[in-house]
């Protein structure tokens, strides 16, 4: 099972940081994505982090995200700064299992 939260309402230049709390798999050694749904727009993956907990990131959020993984407490973290508005849509958190969490909504808006 995989749980985000984090998400809220956020002017431009600001910071979010979401979470992704794991449960029932091997959380540690699995490939772990974040991926958006931009209104208008389909699916766009944003960031991961792999079984060696090497993180990759999209061009369009490189430099501002950064992703990282807690294996103490099962949880996946997104640090989000300098939000654009084109930022903005749902974000899910994913395995490498196929299993998705409900999603987090970020509006970033002045």
């Amino acid at each position: 099972q995989l749980v985000e939260s984090g998400g809220g309402v956020v002017q431009p230049g600001g910071s979010l940081t979401l979470s992704c709390a794991a449960s029932g798999f091997l959380f540690r050694k699995s490939l772990m994505p974040w991926v958006r749904q931009v209104p208008g727009k389909g699916l766009e993956w944003v960031s991961g982090i792999d079984s060696e907990n090497t993180p990759g990131y999209a061009d369009t959020v490189k430099g501002r995200f950064t992703c990282s993984r807690d294996s103490t407490t099962n949880t996946l973290f997104l640090h989000m700064n300098i939000l654009k508005p084109e930022d903005t849509g749902i974000y899910y958190c994913a395995n490498g299992f196929g299993t998705w969490g409900q999603g987090t909504q970020v509006t970033v808006s002045s």
